[in-house]
């Protein structure tokens, strides 16, 4: 008779009360409860995205679409270079649109890390619990 091979288990993997669905759980509850916090910061940032986009658009002759596109295209420092402003007034704006892109971006990301050590903060917490 064989017998089965079985792979090692991680005993102290089993201690910890948190699972992998928990934390990423804990992690979206983070992520959702900060976005609730600055979220009339970020929707100033997207109107203020959006309007300038809007108006270099109409300088330049670009549809609604085309001019949002721009501006979110820019924002989140992509740029394809299909659209391009033309005028140093329409220039000046894009450069607005890129600030209030990296801002968004930053805070977004910002809120993200606090969420993740969030997460580790009330792992460490619980596993020093376990150890006690």
């Amino acid at each position: 008779m064989r017998l089965k091979q079985t792979t090692p288990v991680d005993v102290d993997a089993m201690k910890s009360p948190v699972t992998p669905r928990a934390m990423r759980r804990m992690f979206v509850n983070g992520l959702v409860a900060g976005l609730r916090v600055v979220w009339p910061v970020l929707s100033a940032l997207l109107s203020t995205m959006v309007a300038l986009g809007l108006v270099i658009g109409r300088v330049e002759g670009w549809s609604v679409d085309e001019s949002i596109y721009f501006a979110f295209v820019s924002g989140l420092t992509i740029g394809y270079g299909d659209l391009a402003p033309h005028t140093f007034a329409t220039r000046a704006l894009a450069i607005g649109i890129g600030l209030c892109g990296v801002l968004l971006v930053a805070l977004i990301a910002a809120i993200a890390v606090k969420a993740l050590n969030a997460v580790s903060a009330e792992r460490d917490r619980i596993d020093d619990g376990d150890a006690r």
